[in-house]
């Protein structure tokens, strides 16, 4: 328990209940000022888990999220976002959570302290070789995300272990070990604070870093959106203006003609072909619209 700084206390906050509402809210603003520095030592492991999951769905394999407790909440939350921001199928990032989705709202006790488990839930979504698992563990040695890992590296699968804990059990699991340690916590254990937000600040990286490299970007315009609400068609309308000096009426207009598909819209215009040819365009350049609209 000493090696795990998640679970020590910390000085700054040991007369807390103490202070004004104005000094707690300072403390935490400190602390949380931690995090970010924490995230960026370790660039290089974060960097290395981007690759391996934009090579993993390039060929077809998905991106797995396991934890429990804010962990897989946290694990849920990034898996969910990735639809409606790049226009992936539900099933190309999932994410899975101990004791199942009734514990993204409520507590399922001891869910977390079964290995097994994590390998039925695995099995239950067919998880194979060509796919990469994120283990997620603040503390390290959750026994279910260690189960889960195991179980990756037995099939052949990637497996990446999170914690902000070094020397953790985790490590002994992966085959990469991304381990933010951000100290403790204002509230002793209460990894939902520095820690969970160290492991967002993670996963926001590791999903947007992957498809930033399969293309769903262009510069940092979201061209792979899904115009699911009126949000999301207002923006879709913008950034095929902005992207072809078209008015926001006439980008409407040229988003109709293709099906309300941003990239195509863009092509077809930028390329003066029909609907049709810029989406061979987008498939020959491997849905990167950069090098759709730079093609010979």
């Amino acid at each position: 328990m000493s090696r795990m700084t998640t679970e020590a206390r910390n000085p700054a906050s040991e007369k807390i209940d103490t202070l004004s509402p104005l000094e707690i809210v300072r403390l935490m603003n400190a602390e949380d000022a931690r995090v970010a520095e924490a995230v960026g030592r370790e660039a290089e492991p974060i960097a290395q888990a981007v690759e391996v999951i934009a090579n993993r769905l390039r060929s077809g394999g998905r991106l797995i999220y396991i934890g429990a407790g804010t962990s897989g909440r946290l694990g849920v939350l990034d898996a969910s976002e990735c639809p409606p921001t790049f226009s992936t199928p539900p099933e190309m990032v999932v994410g899975l959570i101990a004791g199942g989705y009734g514990a993204l709202t409520r507590a399922v006790e001891g869910a977390e302290d079964h290995p097994g488990v994590a390998i039925e839930d695995l099995k239950k979504i067919n998880f194979v070789a060509a796919d990469v698992l994120v283990g997620i563990a603040t503390s390290g040695r959750t026994p279910y995300v260690i189960g889960g890992l195991k179980h990756a590296r037995e099939i052949g699968a990637f497996a990446i272990g999170l914690a902000c804990n070094d020397g953790s059990a985790l490590a002994d699991v992966c085959d990469l070990m991304i381990a933010p340690v951000v100290g403790p916590e204002v509230i002793s254990g209460s990894t939902r604070l520095k820690a969970g937000t160290a492991t967002k600040l993670v996963l926001n990286t590791l999903t947007t870093g992957a498809m930033v490299l399969l293309g769903k970007t262009y510069g940092n315009l979201m061209v792979d959106l899904k115009a699911t609400n009126t949000k999301l068609v207002i923006r879709t309308r913008r950034i095929v203006a902005e992207l072809t000096g078209l008015s926001e009426d006439e980008a409407e207009q040229q988003l109709a003609r293709c099906g309300g598909e941003l990239k195509t819209a863009v092509v077809a215009y930028r390329r003066g072909v029909s609907a049709q040819e810029a989406r061979q365009l987008l498939s020959n350049a491997g849905g990167q619209l950069r090098v759709a609209l730079e093609a010979g």
